[in-house]
């Protein structure tokens, strides 16, 4: 294998469903990229069944399709593997990516609960592979623009955030079955959770109140979540897979406040002062398809010789994780694998 410094970075697929379609779609841009051709390659995918893999493969012309996670492991010309496959295999599958030199990219949830995701890195640990999570959100331009007004006090001191992201999805089998680590929370209200971390960062919650609508099989279908920080700062996430809703993010203080629209992927974010009066509109920069900033970071801390991002960093992952089995503990909610 040639220098990964000199060389845009072979990137393998695991799993073929839909989001694996939107990183495939990703990558095949980034390689027409001239700010992106140098970074990554579109390389394989793999699923567990060689007929979906090989028309896969034909959708985004990649030169290899292999129908066993297996045979894809076996290759040695892979550098980084984008794991999208549900919830309750992530740990699975992410071990024997390690195992066998890959690093990993790995859709979010990061894995179903913290004892997994735990061991998961682990293993990134004792192989000093790249592992992290794959939430696009923490990765993208916004961030360090919501960062920005923040920080120059144009809304003085935060006191109050509230953050929702909800979709009608329940027809998905993966969102409603229980054994896939199904429901809202982990599929879009892990949303909400991250766009109020991102704000509040490692402070420690001192309260937390949480409740949830259970859909016939007993996950979660609507959820919220009251948090309280040591400044008592207020947060509110609310998730649901019926409806649609505004997908809004708002961070409110002293002397104003602004809303991202779509927490999902902000697409513009608008400032107002305490008398509601809009002072600033800021868009945020025309994107492939926003994932190119999650592997981009991948890549770069692969040639670094790093195994974690700083745009999402272990500690991060784990503090999501522990405060969704938190919020799961008080709905008295299991996954029949735990």
């Amino acid at each position: 294998m040639t220098d990964q410094t000199q060389r845009p970075l072979n990137v393998a697929i695991m799993g073929a469903g839909r989001i694996a379609r939107h990183m495939a779609e990703t990558l095949s841009k980034m390689a027409a990229s001239e700010e992106y051709a140098s970074v990554a390659k579109p390389y394989a995918i793999a699923s567990r069944s060689q007929d979906k893999a090989d028309a896969f493969a034909k959708d985004f012309n990649l030169p290899h399709a292999y129908g066993t996670y297996e045979a894809m492991l076996a290759d040695p010309d892979i550098d980084l593997v984008y794991i999208a496959t549900p919830h309750n295999v992530h740990e699975e599958n992410g071990i024997a990516c390690m195992r066998a030199g890959k690093n990993i990219l790995v859709e979010k949830s990061f894995t179903a609960n913290e004892k997994q995701a735990l061991n998961l890195l682990d293993v990134a640990d004792d192989t000093g592979m790249l592992c992290t999570e794959a939430i696009w959100t923490r990765y993208m331009p916004s961030r360090a623009m919501i960062d920005e007004i923040i920080s120059s006090g144009m809304i003085g001191e935060v006191t109050s955030i509230s953050a929702d992201l909800s979709y009608p999805v329940s027809y998905k089998s993966r969102m409603t079955d229980p054994s896939l680590a199904g429901g809202a929370l982990l599929d879009v209200g892990v949303y909400p959770l991250n766009f109020i971390d991102m704000i509040m960062g490692a402070q420690e919650i001192k309260d937390m109140s949480t409740i949830m609508v259970p859909y016939s099989t007993g996950v979660d279908a609507s959820n919220s979540t009251t948090l309280v920080y040591d400044d008592n700062t207020m947060a509110v996430a609310t998730s649901s897979m019926l409806c649609a809703s505004d997908r809004d993010g708002i961070v409110r203080g002293t002397n104003g406040y602004l809303i991202c629209h779509n927490i999902n992927n902000v697409e513009s974010i608008d400032v107002f002062d305490a008398d509601h009066k809009l002072t600033n509109h800021l868009h945020v920069p025309e994107q492939l398809t926003g994932y190119e900033y999650e592997v981009a970071a991948a890549v770069k801390a692969i040639r670094e010789g790093k195994h974690e991002c700083i745009e999402m960093t272990h500690a991060d992952t784990l503090r999501i994780m522990h405060l969704m089995d938190q919020i799961r503990q008080g709905w008295n909610l299991t996954y029949p694998f735990e």
